[in-house]
């Protein structure tokens, strides 16, 4: 595949550090701050002085990023979808971020293809989602299903604030490369709001740590785990300056892959016992999918759980305990798999574990016991911070770099300066299709 035409205008869709000119400022208003996560999103915005998490219709600070159609061509975004999702499998579509920007014939499109209810087709080698509406066939791209999700929480904000919201800052994975960026802009474009800036999630999370600490320097390592991609970030943070060392991670790994290896291990247990196959059955897989996410969440505070499904497939009720333990066996390897990047991290920045002062748990998925235990061991027993939300940090960044941009940010962020770096190289395909880098990752941006 051609490599973007220049490295540099790879750039444009990066996060970059600036306060707004005076003059834009007027003219920008309101900028709110948006998480668009895999499972969740969730928005924030800086008013008063303080950032605001909104919480949506259902009065929830976290809204599922869930799209479904109904027979009747309705539709439904947030916690109405994922509610109907069991009696609506093949027309509720989730995960969408985990295809935006990819190729159709990327391996982990390929897997994932396998795994949802809905269905992803090839438009010259683009996914597409593709439902029924009203009857009809209907193909959508990843980017249109994730600005409905994004118009959904500009809605939530702009009823909060009573005025319309034009403008926001958009949060994206640390490891995301420039067409997944340039994708999720055009998300927002869609949605009918102006992208002033995508930050990585990571780096958001830090701000949301971060923003009133002071005494000196001090070297923070960020771990985001969340539903669906994993990140690790070190910065420095000293008196607001926000300066990014290294940063890695795996943009397909997190909460849906430990729930998929449970999935497999009931339906697998189903066979065995009951010589039940729900394996080709969609409405049967988000039934269990659905109690799966709930048991997990369980089993981060008890050490067993039981899973009660009536009426799973025809006639069949289920009905199994699942332990902690069992739990952290079916999943180990994922779990020991997040420490690769954590390790190159320290390498690329040249810190040892032992000069890390502080470690933030961001993404819901760093509430898992076994996640937080792993990672203590590995900075030798180290207890990581447990200042800030882990579901709402990252749209809490991005709320304050909204107020940044904006001004209504005022003294609260006028020190606050985000240097942040490109994760992955920059270049340009030369003579026999050799990539030539420009921009070795790594490098603080902006950068030309």
């Amino acid at each position: 595949m051609m490599f973007r035409k220049l490295a540099i205008a790879a750039l444009s869709a990066m996060a970059l550090p600036f306060a707004a000119m005076a003059d834009e400022e007027e003219k920008m208003g309101t900028v709110i701050g948006i998480d668009l996560g895999t499972t969740y999103s969730c928005v924030g915005v800086f008013k008063n002085g303080r950032v605001e998490i909104i919480a949506n219709d259902q009065g929830n600070r976290i809204t599922p990023s869930y799209v479904a159609w109904l027979d009747s061509g309705d539709r439904l975004t947030g916690d109405a979808a994922k509610n109907q999702a069991t009696i609506n499998p093949e027309n509720t579509v989730f995960d969408v971020k985990r295809l935006i920007g990819r190729n159709f014939s990327d391996k982990s499109v390929q897997a994932d293809k396998k795994l949802v209810p809905y269905k992803i087709v090839s438009d010259q080698n683009k996914p597409m989602v593709e439902v029924d509406v009203a009857g009809k066939a209907s193909k959508f791209a990843p980017e249109e299903v994730s600005a409905m999700i994004l118009q959904k929480m500009k809605t939530t904000a702009e009823t909060f604030l009573g005025k319309d919201i034009k403008n926001a800052v958009v949060t994206v994975p640390a490891y995301f490369n420039d067409a997944q960026r340039q994708a999720t802009k055009d998300a927002g474009t869609i949605s009918g709001m102006q992208v002033e800036r995508i930050i990585n999630e990571p780096t958001a999370a830090a701000i949301a740590y971060g923003m009133d600490k002071t005494g000196g320097e001090s070297n923070v390592l960020v771990f985001d785990l969340g539903g669906g991609t994993f990140d690790v970030t070190l910065l420095t943070i000293d008196n607001g300056v926000f300066e990014v060392l290294a940063t890695n991670g795996d943009t397909h790994l997190g909460g849906e892959d430990f729930d998929q290896r449970v999935m497999q291990y009931f339906i697998k247990m189903m066979k065995k016992k009951s010589n039940t196959d729900i394996s080709g059955d969609k409405r049967a897989l988000q039934k269990l999918r659905k109690e799966v996410e709930r048991v997990k969440r369980a089993l981060s505070s008890q050490q067993q759980a039981r899973l009660e499904i009536e009426d799973l497939a025809e006639g069949f009720d289920f009905s199994e305990t699942l332990t902690r333990a069992r739990f952290e066996e079916l999943n180990n390897d994922l779990f020991k798999k997040t420490l690769g990047p954590v390790g190159r991290v320290l390498e690329d920045a040249d810190v040892t574990k032992s000069e890390i002062d502080e470690i933030v748990l961001v993404g819901g998925s760093t509430r898992i016991p076994k996640v937080q235990s792993l990672i203590s061991e590995y900075f030798g027993g180290k207890e990581p911070s447990k200042g800030i939300n882990p579901d709402e940090a990252v749209a809490y960044g991005a709320a304050v770099q909204g107020g940044i941009l904006s001004g209504e940010g005022g003294d609260a962020t006028s020190e606050i300066l985000l240097l942040d770096v490109t994760p992955l190289s920059q270049g340009i395909e030369t003579v026999g299709g050799v990539m030539t880098k420009l921009i070795n990752r790594g490098t603080t941006i902006p950068t030309k």
